[in-house]
């Protein structure tokens, strides 16, 4: 059997980064942070926002002024590739839409941005196995996750707890196909066929590249240990969370909606990070607001249901927001 080339180890980390750090990512296991890792700043949701749809498919909030509605889906970040769900809500309200506003991808790193992640890269690197520095009990643990995924020990060449952590879980998502594309990808292509203007903010990622270098031991091991925990409990969670997105089931949906990556927020620049794409798709829906008529805006679930979040953002700008519970 031949086996598919390994992603450049800087897209890998610029993949995991831009995922963890902007938005929240699904999981199947709850996070105790350890001693110095920062707060998850989607932790806390505004409950009155977590409502379960009434119409059927996924469900959909409504931000309004006098003159115009964009209808926002909250999506999950990680779910079964090629999901299916109901079309039928989406493709009335993709009809006449100004725009369709996506979360931001593909990712992006500037050239003068990429030699210092090369230096910080280099700094990650080992020729000794990651397994090597580990206790007993979870080198075995971590070996016999390897060992189902099919790589080879020095595939895990760092001595970099976040480094080895953000490859095992690129590897096991990638075996058990998952992904965080889903389903706003297929959203894309909709749009464009309807000839839709599509709006999808990128960013360079390549500044926020070192944090994994410069992340603090202790938050590092947490979120290996969180990829340990979620590459053994398997996809059963997030299957079932996609399960219930698809009926409009929030609470549902939300329950995989915790990973390793919140404990990513003690990676230095993650809080700045999070803050501007938060405020980067609430300025891109006010704007949308601009426009006589309606707009489609797609956002994850987490960051568009937390305190401090894009609906929170909209409401205290004075916009009407409106639930799935309201027709």
């Amino acid at each position: 059997m031949t086996r598919k080339p390994a992603p450049h180890p800087l897209s890998l980390i610029a993949a995991a980064l831009a995922l963890s750090l902007g938005l929240g990512a699904a999981a199947q296991v709850p996070l105790t942070p350890a001693q110095g890792v920062a707060s998850d700043p989607d932790a806390v949701l505004v409950e009155e926002l977590v409502v379960t749809g009434r119409l059927p498919g996924p469900a959909w909030w409504r931000v309004s002024d006098a003159d115009t509605t964009v209808y926002v889906l909250g999506v999950p970040s990680l779910a079964p590739r090629q999901m299916q769900w109901d079309r039928g809500v989406f493709d009335r309200r993709l009809q006449g839409a100004n725009t369709v506003i996506l979360p931001f991808r593909p990712l992006r790193v500037k050239l003068i941005g990429a030699p210092l992640a090369l230096v910080s890269y280099a700094r990650l690197k080992s020729r000794t196995p990651f397994e090597d520095t580990l206790d007993a009990s979870t080198r075995a643990r971590f070996v016999a996750v390897r060992g189902r995924l099919g790589q080879p020990a020095d595939r895990y060449g760092t001595r970099n707890a976040l480094a080895a952590g953000l490859r095992l879980i690129g590897d096991y998502r990638e075996q058990a196909r998952l992904t965080d594309t889903d389903p706003t990808k297929l959203i894309r292509l909709l749009a464009q066929q309807a000839k839709v203007p599509v709006e999808q903010k990128t960013y360079d990622l390549g500044p926020l590249l070192s944090a994994v270098a410069r992340t603090p031991a202790a938050a590092g091991r947490v979120c290996f240990d969180q990829a340990l925990a979620e590459a053994e409990s398997g996809p059963a969670g997030v299957r079932e969370a996609a399960r219930a997105w698809a009926v409009g089931d929030v609470r549902g949906a939300l329950d995989a909606e915790r990973s390793y990556e919140q404990c990513l927020a003690g990676a230095p620049g993650a809080a700045a990070f999070d803050a501007r794409t938060k405020a980067d798709q609430a300025a891109a829906i006010a704007r949308a607001l601009r426009t006589p008529g309606h707009a489609i805006a797609v956002v994850q679930l987490r960051p568009l249901l937390s305190q401090g979040g894009v609906l929170d953002r909209l409401r205290s700008q004075g916009f009407e927001i409106r639930t799935p519970g309201e027709l």
